[in-house]
């Protein structure tokens, strides 16, 4: 799990002291509450079959170490980690369209443009993984942006040669796969949202004390997604071996 990393120097803009809770007026975290809420069930509408392949243990991993080797606070992490898992599903998707909509007869003609596309994206991975930091980075103005002088430090390190135009190249076809819909709730915003609400109804806990919980809990979700998701389902159906359908009902 990540821990925190060393003191972040003063930025430009000073450093916040972190998240106050119990200060919104009522008709304002009313009118939040009722729209996250609107947003969840959209959002659950729309989710694609394969959403969270790209938000498996190693590469959360990598892009939560990242984060902290980079000094971006919890909010920076989760939305890198979101727009990834995002943007390569969809990449994936409009990769294996292409293949079949290329005209190439015969299972072997598709497969090899299949296999040429998917060593691409291989290729493109760490760049594309790196350029999700970055974007979600400059989500947050007053923390530290990752710049591409580090982001090219840290891929040279790893033997790549991309140039300072193929990093922009690759922010920008995030930014355009995503039709630049990039800042969406993560799990941490809900989170803050019920946290403002016991501020609100005089909660006698220490809420800074239950954010940093609720953080490290939220890091250790999307670490050991698989097997704390399967454990809640094996202990809702009341079933150590869950079927197929049982698994899909439960989504």
């Amino acid at each position: 799990m990540a821990q925190a990393g060393p003191a972040r120097p003063p930025c430009a803009f000073g450093r916040l002291p972190g998240p106050a809770f119990g200060v919104a007026a009522p008709e304002l975290l009313e009118a939040t509450l009722l729209r996250l809420a609107a947003d969840n069930e959209r959002r659950l509408r729309e989710l694609p079959a394969a959403a969270g392949c790209f938000r498996g243990p190693r590469s959360t991993e990598l892009i939560f170490l990242l984060a902290e080797k980079w000094r971006l606070d919890p909010p920076a992490r989760y939305q890198a980690a979101e727009i990834f898992d995002r943007f390569m599903i969809k990449q994936v998707q409009e990769m294996y369209n292409s293949t079949e909509e290329s005209g190439e007869s015969g299972e072997q003609g598709r497969s090899h443009g299949w296999n040429f596309l998917k060593a691409q994206m291989h290729n493109m991975f760490m760049l594309r993984l790196v350029s999700c930091i970055q974007l979600a980075s400059k989500l947050s103005f007053h923390y530290s942006i990752v710049n591409n002088n580090t982001v090219l430090k840290f891929l040279q390190s790893l033997d790549y040669s991309f140039t300072k135009q193929e990093l922009l190249e690759s922010e920008l076809a995030i930014l355009k796969g995503l039709h630049f819909q990039i800042n969406l709730p993560t799990p941490l915003a809900y989170v803050e949202l019920l946290l403002e609400v016991l501020g609100h109804n005089g909660c006698l806990l220490s809420l800074k004390q239950l954010h940093e919980m609720c953080v490290h809990l939220l890091d250790l979700t999307y670490l050991m997604r698989d097997v704390i998701y399967n454990t809640l389902l094996k202990t809702s159906i009341e079933n150590s071996t869950p079927n197929e359908l049982q698994m899909l009902w439960s989504i």
